[in-house]
């Protein structure tokens, strides 16, 4: 299956400098802040689920080493430093929660960072990122004003270094991640061109947001978790069910593995008569089966 084409008429292309669909080895980044993943984790699963069925060989990558740190993209303030029994468990968490769903190779950054001395980083790694660049990427500049700290402005090249890394040792030439994803991808693009002298790629897809650019995941209990303890079945089906008219076509494209003639088939029975929620009810059928399994509906 040609990936690129695939992928464009989903609307799930913001950013890429992929040139080529030769399968080779893709990987996204889960970062363990909580037990669980959410629904705005979608994206990322079900994008290296297409990769796989297109022949790709997919990684999920655990952010062990990142989670200690914390990512600023997309945040207005710094995150709390989760204790170290905290975050292990949320590694082994949502290590068996993707597991559950793909089946695909997981790992975990924390086993190739940790043995990383500072100094050696600062000389192999900082070393090749200029300040200037940094200073202009959105996950930076986005946070000049309210206060940034070291630990977070470190994130960067930590990730960056996940893609060399990966690149080196299991041939992994494209990370995908959310379009709020896109400076930390291009720093690990430059940086794997810096150390290794290799070209490598990066895709990021929009993220999941209502039609008003809300983002998705957020309830008026809470986040909607893709754990059966955090969310049950019958809410998560819920949650989907809810969808407004404005969105429900573009959930069908961007998190289920309906074809384009079955996507619109769905969306004409569901303009006929909106009040049925056909096309919600079929999103949520699809959606709850994935996460949950068949017996869930």
């Amino acid at each position: 299956m040609s990936i690129l084409p695939e992928l464009q008429w989903r609307g799930l292309i913001a950013d890429t400098n992929l040139d080529s669909e030769t399968p080779a080895t893709v990987y996204a980044g889960f970062d363990p802040t909580a037990e669980s993943l959410h629904v705005g984790h979608l994206m990322a699963l079900t994008m290296l689920r297409r990769f796989q069925q297109a022949g790709w060989r997919a990684i999920a990558v655990i952010g062990g080493a990142t989670g200690m740190v914390g990512d600023p993209s997309g945040k207005n303030e710094e995150r709390n430093l989760l204790d170290l029994d905290t975050l292990r468990k949320n590694v082994t968490s949502i290590k068996t929660q993707i597991e559950q769903l793909l089946n695909i190779e997981i790992a975990n950054n924390y086993e190739w960072m940790r043995d990383f001395h500072y100094l050696d980083f600062l000389r192999d790694v900082g070393k090749h990122f200029p300040v200037n660049v940094m200073l202009t990427k959105d996950s930076v500049q986005n946070r000049m004003e309210s206060g940034l700290s070291y630990t977070e402005f470190s994130y960067m090249l930590i990730q960056a270094y996940d893609f060399v890394y990966l690149n080196h040792w299991h041939n992994c030439t494209l990370q995908i991640g959310g379009s709020d994803q896109w400076g930390n991808i291009t720093a690990g693009i430059d940086l794997a061109r810096r150390m290794e002298g290799a070209q490598v790629y990066g895709l990021t897809c929009p993220l999941l947001t209502k039609n008003d650019g809300a983002k998705m995941g957020k309830t008026e209990s809470g986040t909607a978790w893709l754990s059966a303890k955090k969310t049950s079945p019958y809410d998560f089906y819920q949650f989907w069910l809810n969808s407004a008219d404005a969105d429900v076509g573009r959930f069908l494209k961007y998190l289920t593995n309906l074809t384009q003639s079955e996507i619109e088939s769905v969306m004409v029975e569901h303009s006929s008569n909106p009040s049925r929620r056909i096309a919600q009810r079929r999103l949520a059928d699809t959606l709850t089966q994935f996460v949950h399994g068949s017996e869930s509906c």
